[in-house]
């Protein structure tokens, strides 16, 4: 899995601009999936199994990044962030933009922390005029920060894990499993760190009787880190509630069950910041039976995002054995 976890973060796929993913991904589930297409707002949209209920599971392919908004005379980029950029992050950072320019972020000068701001700060991709830096980066034009991926042994870094592992879940689930006693639908979501778009609209298209989002979440088990009982290598997150959504109680239990039925490690999560693809979902049309399984992650929304193998492992088990259940819920 390491070794597709990292094609699926290093590829290019700020919000909006999600194609080189969406391909990516495409190629690794053709010949697995009875249906594939995409939608109107770029939703990679993969049927598979009939019968029983209709069950949608979405993890969305974008990542947060920035958009050019002014260049100066001597070539340097302001910029605007694309999702939730935090402004103590992107110092220092490497940047490629979608005409395939590179740059680093550096600031105005030196500022205490609590000054850090993103209107301060500068991307230089090494042109000495505006008209150089023109013919390399137009105004609008979208990046993403960039870093290779490193295999820590059990643990994994990378920028885009947010979600790419959580489409690698998918993507492992798909080929995992056989026949499905559900219809079900694997959607592989666009613009989701910019309001969850996606997922809003291809959940009006699907109009499932059950939904689950796969996404990553925070961990409480770092130094004088928030207080939060989801800790790296415990085992799939299954939620309770975040900022956006308190999930249904017949499925969170539902994932209860089938984890402990199938001897999968497990913890619960509740997450007091941020949200996913299902908090849209449970409010599509009149309502969705929606849960989430979570992928305990450290240093979200930053260039170097970390998880634990066992723990994807986990969550791969998890969905792969809730498809294969029967649903009365």
């Amino acid at each position: 899995m390491k070794e597709l976890l990292a094609r699926l973060c290093e590829t290019f796929g700020p919000s909006g601009r999600e194609e080189k993913v969406r391909e990516l991904i495409k190629n690794e589930i053709e010949g697995h999936v009875d249906e594939v297409k995409i939608d109107v707002m770029g939703n990679l949209i993969a049927k598979k199994g009939k019968g029983g209920k209709k069950i949608m599971v979405a993890a969305h392919m974008d990542e947060i990044g920035v958009a050019v908004s002014h260049i100066d005379e001597k070539g340097f980029i302001r910029f605007g962030p694309v999702g939730g950029v935090f402004p103590t992050i992107p110092l220092g950072e490497r940047v490629e933009f979608e005409g395939g320019a590179k740059g680093v972020v550096s600031i105005e000068k030196l500022y205490k922390e609590k000054d850090l701001a993103l209107e301060k700060m500068f991307i230089d991709i090494g042109a000495s005029s505006k008209e150089e830096a023109e013919k390399m980066v137009k105004i609008g034009e979208i990046g993403c920060f960039t870093r290779n991926a490193e295999d820590l042994g059990k643990r994994f870094v990378a920028k885009a894990l947010d979600d790419r592992v959580g489409c690698l879940v998918l993507i492992e689930a798909i080929k995992r499993t056989r026949e499905l006693p559900n219809e079900v639908y694997f959607v592989f979501t666009t613009q989701e760190e910019v309001g969850l778009r996606g997922a809003r609209t291809s959940a009006f298209g699907v109009s499932p009787d059950l939904a689950l989002a796969v996404d990553v979440t925070g961990t409480g088990d770092t130094p004088e880190g928030m207080k939060m009982a989801v800790e790296l290598g415990k085992g799939a997150a299954i939620k309770v509630k975040d900022r956006g959504m308190i999930v249904d109680k017949r499925i969170k239990d539902k994932l209860i069950d089938v984890a402990e039925k199938n001897n999968i490690p497990y913890q619960l999560e509740v997450l007091e910041f941020g949200s996913t693809d299902g908090a849209v979902i449970q409010l599509t049309k009149e309502g969705v039976i929606t849960g989430a399984i979570s992928i305990p992650a450290r240093y979200i929304h930053t260039p170097s995002e970390m998880c634990d193998m066992d723990d994807v492992e986990a969550c791969v088990k998890l969905l792969c054995a809730f498809l294969e259940a029967e649903h009365t819920l």
